[in-house]
């Protein structure tokens, strides 16, 4: 399995880039991970937030596969402790045979055709983040997460 972090526009503050950089390499020790930025949309002064939500739709359907495992990252979804979070992700390993691919959507959220495309959603929280802030938080976080499951002492309890 590999996993994927799908996300709508660059990260642009550089103290969050080298963070994600930093745990995304530690990651990749582990499982196979990689980070995929689907491109900020241009000239959108003249659109709804509902059309650049179908916009944004359409580069991020391009970007899954058949057969891929769709995790949304939203407000709504389940939440985990790091524990739950690690054995959550035991559990895929298991039983998802190509990419496990979680979703970080635009400022607007996902369209209706993204939410008919996932397996599920995942919240990281109940407090509203940045989504640049986002990408740092759940990288942090599958990196704990396969410490958890490796038996290494970076999560302490």
């Amino acid at each position: 399995m590999k996993i994927l972090l799908l996300v709508v526009g660059k990260t642009t503050e550089s103290y969050f880039s080298e963070a994600i950089r930093e745990y995304s390499e530690r990651t990749k020790h582990y499982i196979p991970f990689d980070m995929d930025v689907i491109p900020e949309l241009k000239n959108t002064k003249n659109l709804s937030f509902d059309q650049q939500k179908e916009k944004e739709a359409d580069l991020i359907l391009k970007s899954l596969q058949p057969g891929d495992y769709i995790v949304l990252l939203d407000e709504r979804g389940k939440e985990y402790s790091s524990l739950q979070f690690a054995a959550y992700l035991e559990r895929k390993m298991h039983v998802v045979s190509k990419r496990l691919v979680f979703v970080i959507g635009g400022p607007y959220g996902f369209s209706s055709r993204v939410y008919d495309s996932a397996s599920e959603k995942m919240s990281l929280s109940k407090m509203t983040f940045s989504h640049q802030m986002i990408r740092m938080i759940f990288v942090e976080q599958l990196y704990r997460a396969m410490t958890i499951l490796n038996n290494e002492p970076y999560h302490h309890e």
